[in-house]
């Protein structure tokens, strides 16, 4: 947590709230969610306008405008596990583990990053920085086109669930939505992709592809820390079909939803639905069913 639905809600609410307005000035009160000097991240963000709101997979980068017409800088957007960028009033406030403050032209208001286990991260870079960022990334799992997918499946032996939460593959996709993904198109987390045959793997993309789409139309998903920029936690918790089900009846046939470990992660699915298939992937680490 967050995955791709949590990180695109939080883009989109920069769009809305952040868009045209300057840093007035810049606080940062715990200089590990910083990458890099926190004297240059100061001095090259401090006055710059927010230009374009951008996003591939689980990485948000900003574009950053000065008055001078200098070249840009992008201020890029890890949230980790229980990072949060929130709008909030000067006067509010100020939570416990919010580390960055980012003052606003209308003197009212500031863009806070609050972060409990300070594994997410801030980076301002250049353009050449920013791209190869992003460069590393596979393509986005919400943009990812079907012949690419696919492509990317042959030949593969690992487990379908690791598959998909490598990020070099597709972008954006962790345990929670891999997890509602496989069961959405049926197939089993030890599968190997390059023995899904290609109905199967069309199945499997349009199941991201559906399961994404609706997390991100309710905001995405909070189990504790994940709020959007406005505070709000996601509503799509209600709508989770195995994630987190263990013991409990599958909402399509009523067997009971399973859990296993699969590359060092809990990976729940209903064994019914998504039966394990005459060659897997190894196990490893400690199985629990």
């Amino acid at each position: 947590m967050p995955e791709l639905p949590e990180v695109e809600t939080v883009a989109q609410g920069l769009r809305k709230r952040a868009l045209g307005r300057r840093i007035v000035s810049v606080e940062i009160r715990h200089a590990s969610v910083i990458v890099g000097s926190v004297e240059e991240f100061i001095s090259t963000l401090q006055g710059r306008r927010f230009a374009k709101v951008s996003r591939t997979g689980k990485a948000i980068a900003v574009e950053m405008t000065a008055e001078d017409g200098s070249a840009s800088r992008f201020l890029l957007v890890r949230l980790g596990m229980t990072g949060q960028l929130i709008v909030a009033p000067q006067d509010a406030p100020v939570e416990p583990h919010t580390h960055v403050f980012m003052r606003l032209d209308d003197g009212r208001e500031e863009l806070r990053y609050r972060d409990a286990r300070r594994f997410g991260k801030l980076r301002s870079m250049t353009l050449e920085e920013m791209e190869k960022v992003m460069g590393s990334l596979g393509p986005d799992a919400q943009r990812v086109t079907e012949p690419h997918f696919l492509a990317a499946m042959k030949g593969r032996k690992g487990a379908i669930k690791s598959w998909l939460m490598n990020q070099s593959f597709v972008a954006g996709l962790g345990n929670i939505y891999a997890d509602e993904a496989l069961f959405e198109a049926r197939i089993h987390p030890l599968t190997q992709p390059g023995r899904v045959s290609t109905g199967k793997a069309r199945e499997l993309y349009k199941a991201v592809r559906k399961v994404l789409d609706h997390a991100v139309s309710l905001g995405g998903t909070t189990f504790s820390d994940y709020m959007d920029i406005e505070g709000r936690p996601g509503a799509f918790l209600s709508k989770l079909k195995v994630y987190q089900h263990t013991g409990e009846p599958c909402k399509r046939c009523k067997h009971a939803i399973r859990r296993i470990i699969v590359g060092g992660r809990s990976s729940h699915f209903c064994p019914h639905c998504q039966p394990k298939p005459r060659v897997t992937a190894k196990m490893r680490g400690p199985r629990k069913d």
